[in-house]
């Protein structure tokens, strides 16, 4: 057997076993295997509040299985929090930023396992991207989801209630009663946002304990999860399994279709192929749309469905969407039980693990099939993303189709495109903007200003029904997982590299047309014209077109603008 990593090192650098029993280690422990437990936890938000008494879960397990553990901390941010001021321009640069502080606990004391314990936007993914880097033996324990509040409140309506109270379409007494009743508990906001989303990505790529993503937060089920991961950290490490050995792109083309059944967030598309970068996988947007295309939406869950993402589990969890999926995934990949995902699933279904779940729906009289849809029954039948090309967006850009209305699908509009979301969503809400106009967003992609989200203009836009169905939102940015409406984002190149969206003048057409994935202009000053002239009026508006100088000098944001790549490869730094 070869030796582990830690006994190497303690070999190489004699300072290591004072060091450790400095901090209470003994000589016994100093010959076990030692586990590396990484979490995002801190108070920061909901998501990661509550992360520590599963950390200590973890250890508990750990020491259980005969090994150390060692807690490491790298605290997230709330995307929520950072909403509607220039703090959400750090969200998407804190997931490069968290993954770098990982790698370096990772590194400069390897260690022989680790466990991984997040649940949230930035620092799932951040956690995942770590892992490929360190690519040891590693498990990871998803944060859980916190419950609904009164008739099902979750917090993805909140800015649908802010949109009304600006317009004084509610009192300000009822939308303070929607404010303190929308996160009744810690964990991952109820709806299948992009912190709901990565948790099922974590299982779904098989680095999770099959069920253990989207557990209530307040439930022991969740400690138990952590408990158990512990104890298969160790015996991973003592197997020598390492992440990479799970991680392929069998495993992601898996995560892709369980990615198309739930309606999740657009944001694993920058997460998704940051992570297999970060494996050494190719994963494009040309995999999402190819995969997407007749795939079939299972899963009845906010912003798109009926129920709150609380009520998953109680539905079967990711194991439930993956047996439906069953005929479509690759059954033979390798997972962090040792075992095979076709394996996983026999051993679920033998065991009880559904009937056990369906308990608290069975007292309010829901069945499990109205929440995860028999694949014969699907919501939908093409998924839940598109990637769309055309003179607009050259190399791609995103919709998430099922958040679009119908009507929306193939239509030209006038554009009114806006430097920064603030001139925006001002626009919107003093009713500046019209039926039948694109809003175009621009400067907001990762070399612009970081990549913000544009959530509460999504919100205003869907939030009004004159505007709803007849407006488009367009952005170089990005939108929340809890988007609704006709909103196309991470358009590609960006217009601080001089995409094409930097050179859309007012009054130009704009076709959209989903069915056949194009997002071009079509026309300039409200005329029509050829592909050719179209060509020859954006030549000359480039020639003229000149750089901005950068927004950020210094810092953070200063550092990630400069190297981050196009949103379409994942918005990672280079």
């Amino acid at each position: 057997m070869q030796e582990m990593t830690s006994q190497t090192i303690r070999k190489l650098s004699p300072e290591i076993d004072p060091l450790r029993m400095g901090m209470g280690m003994t000589e016994a422990d100093l010959e076990k295997p030692q586990v590396m437990i990484e979490s995002t936890f801190g108070d920061s938000h909901p998501g990661s509040a509550h992360l520590l008494r599963l950390v200590d879960a973890a250890a508990a397990g750990v020491r259980s299985a005969d090994g150390n553990p060692a807690r490491y901390f790298a605290t997230d941010i709330c995307d929520g929090m950072a909403q509607g001021h220039d703090g959400i321009n750090y969200s998407l640069a804190s997931r490069e930023m968290l993954a770098n502080v990982i790698e370096i606990h990772g590194m400069a004391t390897p260690f022989d396992g680790a466990v991984y314990v997040a649940g949230c936007d930035k620092g799932l993914p951040a956690n995942l991207m770590a892992s490929g880097r360190l690519n040891t033996p590693g498990i990871f324990v998803p944060g859980g989801v916190m419950g609904a509040g009164p008739d099902l409140l979750t917090l993805e309506q909140i800015g649908t209630y802010s949109a009304q109270y600006e317009r004084g379409e509610i009192t300000g007494q009822q939308f303070r009663f929607y404010k303190t009743h929308a996160c009744p508990s810690c964990g991952a906001c109820s709806f299948m946002g992009t912190a709901c989303t990565m948790q099922v990505m974590a299982e779904a790529l098989g680095l999770a304990l099959p069920g253990s993503a989207l557990v209530p937060a307040e439930s022991p089920e969740l400690e138990a999860y952590a408990r158990r991961a512990g104890e298969q950290a160790v015996a991973l490490a003592r197997a020598g399994i390492r992440t990479g050995d799970i991680v392929t792109q069998k495993s992601f083309e898996n995560a892709v279709i369980v990615h198309a059944a739930i309606s999740g967030s657009t944001n694993a598309m920058l997460h998704l192929p940051a992570i297999a970068h970060e494996y050494g996988i190719e994963l494009d947007g040309d995999v999402f749309d190819r995969m997407h295309r007749g795939a079939r939406w299972l899963l009845d869950v906010r912003p798109a469905g009926r129920w709150p993402a609380a009520y998953v589990w109680y539905a079967g969890g990711v194991p439930r969407i993956m047996e439906q999926l069953r005929g479509l995934l690759h059954l033979d990949v390798l997972t962090v039980t040792g075992k095979t995902l076709g394996e996983n699933l026999d051993e679920l279904r033998q065991s009880g693990f559904y009937e056990r779940c369906a308990a608290p729906l069975r007292v309010q009289g829901i069945a499990p099939e109205e929440i995860i849809r028999p694949l014969e029954r699907p919501l939908g039948t093409d998924g839940a993303i598109a990637v769309l090309r055309g003179t607009l967006a050259p190399d791609g850009a995103v919709v998430k189709h099922t958040a679009v209305p119908k009507e929306m699908f193939a239509v030209t509009l006038r554009a009114r495109p806006f430097d920064c979301e603030e001139d925006a969503i001002h626009a919107i809400l003093t009713h500046d903007v019209h039926p039948g106009e694109a809003v175009l967003i621009r400067y907001e992609g990762p070399k612009g200003s970081g990549m913000p989200e544009m959530f509460y203009t999504t919100e205003a836009i869907s939030s009004d029904p004159k505007l709803a169905s007849s407006i488009a939102l367009i952005t170089d940015g990005r939108f929340s997982g809890a988007s609704r409406g006709p909103v196309i984002g991470h358009v590609s190149p960006e217009a601080a590299d001089g995409g094409p969206i930097a050179l859309v003048e007012e009054g130009d057409l704009i076709r959209i047309d989903i069915q056949n994935r194009e997002l071009a202009i079509v026309g300039a000053k409200g005329v029509e014209e050829t592909p050719a002239r179209i060509q020859q009026i954006l030549a000359r508006r480039r020639a003229a077109w000149r750089p901005r100088p950068p927004r950020y000098t210094k810092g953070v944001l200063h550092f990630y603008t400069r190297h981050a790549v196009s949103p379409m490869r994942g918005g990672y730094m280079e």
